[in-house]
């Protein structure tokens, strides 16, 4: 049972770093904006979540840029408050009042990138911040909506090891889940459009062709994850890969 929660733990480190290095390239700038993605939001405050989302956009600033906006998304889905203005006012806690831009609308992850697009457009370097895997496919809808403002995404500081680590178990498999048809059918062909070989290293990409993304093209688990989940639940069935 150890090794399980050990396993299970150190593969929900790995799946959230790998995706923080996933769909982003070394960007260099002197005007970047941050934006942080608001989740589900049921009180009058910022819940746990949302505070973290603010506080891993606000030391994702990069203190050489000449201008660091900080944008905050996120429309009043769980109250009649919007989650980028509960967002806004934990940041102000905080002390980050100027240069910041709230998005209210929004009600999806797909909708929040949709109307972020006008705010981001005119900066040089481009930040999505969320939890790892949700960054990603916020990313990955970036580049679907808007593929030229896709190759400026670089990497937020969102991961760090040990930090919400038995979360970042739950938000790996959501994320994998939720996440597979989204992932599974478009990462290479953005990967080979957007990024040639020689970059695909650097960016977090795979470096050859060859190489399987961790969801197969029918959205199933990769042998690693299957393992881990074996452990964790003792079922067979983890351990044979579907036909």
């Amino acid at each position: 049972m150890a090794v399980g929660v050990v396993g299970a733990l150190l593969w929900g480190e790995y799946e959230n770093w790998r995706a923080s290095r996933e769909f982003v390239r070394d960007v260099p700038a002197r005007h970047e904006v941050v934006v942080v993605l608001g989740s589900r939001n049921r009180g009058r405050r910022a819940n746990a979540l949302n505070r973290w989302r603010v506080r891993a956009g606000l030391r994702s600033r990069d203190p050489r840029a000449t201008r660091s906006c900080l944008v905050l998304s996120g429309g009043a889905v769980g109250s009649a408050v919007s989650e980028a203005a509960l967002m806004a006012e934990y940041a102000a806690a905080r002390g980050r009042t100027d240069d910041v831009v709230l998005e209210t609308t929004s009600r999806s992850t797909w909708q929040n990138i949709e109307q972020v697009v006008p705010l981001v457009e005119h900066f040089d370097r481009i930040k999505i911040v969320s939890n790892p895997l949700h960054a990603r496919k916020a990313r990955m809808y970036l580049a679907r909506q808007r593929p030229d403002l896709a190759e400026r995404v670089a990497r937020s500081s969102e991961y760090r090891f040990g930090e919400w680590m038995p979360a970042k178990v739950a938000f790996a498999v959501y994320g994998r889940v939720k996440g597979g048809s989204v992932m599974g059918g478009t990462r290479r062909g953005w990967q080979e459009s957007h990024f040639p070989a020689t970059d695909r290293r650097e960016s977090g990409f795979p470096a050859t062709t060859g190489q399987r993304p961790v969801l197969d093209r029918h959205g199933e688990f990769s042998a690693g994850q299957r393992i881990v989940m074996g452990l964790i639940s003792g079922e067979r069935r983890y351990w044979t890969r579907p036909s």
